[in-house]
């Protein structure tokens, strides 16, 4: 054993080397311990700064990287034959829904298969801080997957995802939504200072325990209700801590350049860094405004200021049909939506606002070109399940009615939004996205299996193919991106930006969450039609040092750990196998 620690300490100690004696130092540490947990031998290790990758062996000492280069001499209790594989820093993905997904199944299959080795949650709802009168709602819109609500804060919930055991890491902004709810409720006004001050406090005790930041979805009721200071005021909060701003913008389509100038001035004000999350320009008429919000971004980065942006590799988003509706009649919650819709006349002042939109909302059915553009993929309802894989035009058309009308009796019947995918963005527009250096990668899905109580809804397939999707069809067959780069804005890129703690690289001293793949084979599967498949192509990860999947195959290994955020309190606690 204190052999192994002077290797250990040894290879660290290469970290702080640089140029030719990096690779000294660790060989030096490699030959002073000889034998380590796991060796991977015979690979190209890419290390996640955009490098190409070099040829070479990494080993792997408890739940960290000990060494990395020729350790031809080294020997170890499991030794994983990397011929002709690339190895690579787990991914992540800046975008996870697999909150509940997790619950249900901790191997989070979907995403594992394709080398995700942390979620990070957090679009504006977080599963966190939730008051009473929260809970009670969670627990009553829970569908198909069943579960009690033992936690009540933001931290309490990624520890009770530990505790459970989960293969992945996760990691959670703090929901701008979800702190306005617990202080405001469902109301379309602006806060108090005294319930301001109080969602200060929230965000403050979020991030002291572990959060990343504050992310906001604002297109939806009631986080549209959220004007520009308020958002201000929580990122102040979190900024003290050394958070992210992180948003769904404000505007997608008719006034996503002003959306941008927002995100861009509350970076500004608070002097945080932010992303945009899922960029994009919905609806062909404002496709072209993609090149202008791109344009304010690097104008902004020239500036000084930290903006990034976050993408899924598809030309169709996915929400509700709540996306297509005006939002007052949202406003005040679910039940109120649903009551004010079986209202024959806010039900025709709502058809008339969907047939002829005045920019006041986002309108997605005609951002898609109209409801043949609207896929159905999800109800509460198990009668209306018929409907899946249906568009909503052919929907409207079986039942004899318009699309509005069709739209409208869905979220009644089915006591839901309804989930949907839209067909709203261009290919072009995908791939001018998945160029850009400041952009990285999330899926916007949960991480599934093809498999149990999953095969009940269908789903984006997004959710099983996102990352392998990046590195089949962008960089092997159309050459947007080389493998070197694609992982780097898999790896280091979102984990330098959250702030993440020895994440995100291939390094001495870094936590072994490691991928190994097949640049010439790794595949995504997933369709519209069919969205239920595994991703192909990668076929070990490593997670905090435990090899999780193997030869394609879960080893049963829940190694996950809570990643936390730069205002974390207990850094100095050793709590979570974050602090040093």
């Amino acid at each position: 054993m204190m052999k192994r620690l002077i290797g250990l300490a040894a290879a660290m100690l290469a970290v702080s080397c640089s140029g030719g004696d990096v690779a000294e130092e660790q060989q030096a540490g490699a030959s002073e311990a000889a034998h380590y947990d796991t060796l991977i031998r015979g690979g190209v290790l890419y290390d996640g700064s955009g490098a190409p990758g070099i040829a070479g062996d990494l080993a792997i000492e408890g739940d960290r990287i000990a060494a990395m280069g020729d350790l031809a001499d080294a020997t170890a209790d499991a030794v994983v034959d990397a011929e002709g594989m690339a190895v690579a820093p787990g991914f992540i993905n800046m975008l996870s829904w697999a909150v509940d997904d997790l619950i249900e199944d901790g191997r989070g299959m979907a995403d594992l298969r394709q080398g995700v080795t942390l979620e990070v949650f957090g679009e504006g709802m977080s599963w966190g801080p939730w008051n009473d009168v929260m809970k009670a709602q969670a627990k009553a819109r829970q569908t198909d997957i069943i579960y009690d609500i033992e936690w009540t804060t933001l931290g309490e919930y990624l520890e009770y995802l530990e505790r459970r055991g989960v293969a992945s890491n996760v990691a959670s902004f703090v929901g701008a939504t979800t702190v306005r709810i617990h202080e405001v409720g469902y109301e379309n006004r602006a806060a108090t200072p005294e319930e301001l001050e109080r969602m200060q406090a929230l965000v403050r005790q979020a991030m002291e325990e572990g959060a990343l930041g504050v992310g906001s979805s604002l297109i939806y009721a009631p986080a549209n209700f959220a004007d520009t200071d308020e958002l201000i005021a929580l990122m102040q909060a979190a900024a003290e801590y050394g958070g992210m701003y992180i948003s769904h913008l404000r505007s997608e389509s008719g006034r996503f350049i002003g959306a941008a100038d927002e995100l861009i001035a509350i970076a500004r004000a608070t002097g945080a860094p932010a992303e945009i999350y899922h960029l994009k320009a919905g609806g062909r008429e404002n496709w072209p405004k993609l090149d202008q919000v791109i344009e304010k971004v690097e104008a902004a980065r020239a500036e000084g200021l930290k903006i990034t942006a976050d993408v899924y590799a598809y030309p169709a988003s996915s929400t509700g049909l709540s996306a297509a509706m005006p939002l007052w009649v949202q406003e005040g919650g679910h039940q109120q939506w649903v009551a004010r819709l079986k209202d024959p006349e806010i039900r025709a002042r709502v058809i008339e606002e969907m047939r002829n939109p005045t920019g006041d909302f986002e309108n997605r059915i005609a951002h898609a070109g109209g409801a043949d553009g609207v896929l159905l993929v999800g109800f509460r309802n198990p009668e209306l399940r018929k409907y899946i894989g249906k568009t909503l035009g052919e929907v409207a058309r079986e039942r004899g009615v318009s699309p509005e009308d069709a739209a409208i009796d869905l979220v009644i019947e089915d006591d839901s939004r309804v989930q949907v995918i839209y067909f709203i963005m261009s290919e072009e527009n995908v791939r001018k996205k998945i160029a850009l250096p400041w952009v990285s990668f999330g899926s916007d899905g949960g991480s599934m299996a093809p498999e149990g109580v999953f095969l009940s809804q269908s789903t984006h397939p997004r959710a099983y193919g996102n990352f392998a999707r990046v590195l089949g069809k962008y960089v092997r067959e159309e050459g947007v991106l080389t493998l070197e780069d694609a992982i780097r804005k898999l790896t280091s890129l979102p984990g330098d930006n959250l702030k993440l703690k020895d994440r995100g690289r291939l390094a001495p001293g870094y936590f072994a969450d490691v991928v190994i793949f097949d640049p010439a084979t790794v595949q995504d599967h997933a369709t519209f039609e069919d969205p239920h498949q595994l991703s192909t192509g990668v076929s070990h990860v490593f997670v905090n040092g435990v090899h999780t999947l193997k030869d394609e195959e879960h080893t049963g290994a829940m190694a996950g750990r809570v990643v936390r955020g730069p205002g974390w309190t207990g850094w100095d606690a050793d709590a979570g196998g974050e602090a040093e």
